[in-house]
């Protein structure tokens, strides 16, 4: 085989030209190149803070005044009709019902431990002395003659102290309403004489056995 030496440098020095060529091509294709712009969104979270105004609450204390009318309650001094009673004639009558019927005792004694027996024992007592007492000074006679539980007729200028009227009271009468009660009314007071001396006040005299 035979080489030319003469060619080589001719081949060495094309295929160095070429080479050349190729990287200075590149060269400026790079160089010349633009670079691609990526773009991607990301979500960012932006914290802003705002101002809000804040109303100042103040509290006031109002103090209200209340003015109070004094209202003076003017008393009249009206002349009473009331007249008062002799005092004797009750406490003597009061005293006989102790004396004939042992009343004051009965009403201060405690029963509570007393059973319905003992207690309708002394009632009976009290009964049969207050029935005397009645039957020696006092005559009774009833307001009402009709029955009890029986219809009667009031009449419009009836005597409010002689009847009393309950329930349900429309207009001015006649009134027409069920008799409950007859009523009581003294017709004579035989009561005993006594000493001028005498102190009614002592209803009863303390016993004393010697």
């Amino acid at each position: 085989m035979t080489v030319n030496l003469s060619q080589i440098p001719e081949v060495f020095d094309l295929l160095h030209g070429i080479l050349a060529a190729l990287a200075l091509t590149g060269f400026l294709l790079a160089f010349n190149k633009k670079p691609q712009l990526i773009e991607k969104e990301v979500e960012v979270e932006k914290i802003v803070e705002v101002e809000k105004p804040v109303e100042k609450i103040v509290e006031v204390e109002v103090e209200k005044v209340v003015e109070v009318e004094k209202v003076i309650e003017k008393v009249v001094e009206v002349e009473s009709n009331l007249t008062t009673t002799n005092q004797d004639s009750a406490l003597q009558l009061l005293s006989l019902m102790q004396k004939e019927a042992r009343l004051i005792d009965f009403l201060n004694e405690d029963l509570t431990g007393f059973s319905d027996e003992d207690v309708g024992a002394a009632a009976r007592v009290i009964h049969t002395g207050g029935q005397k007492l009645l039957k020696n000074y006092v005559e009774l006679s009833p307001v009402r003659t009709e029955s009890e539980e029986t219809t009667v007729q009031i009449e419009q200028d009836f005597d409010p102290q002689s009847i009393r009227l309950v329930g349900q009271i429309v207009g001015d009468g006649p009134y027409r309403g069920l008799l409950l009660h007859k009523g009581w009314k003294v017709d004579k007071l035989s009561l005993p004489k006594l000493s001028k001396d005498i102190n009614l006040s002592v209803i009863a005299p303390a016993e004393v056995e010697l």
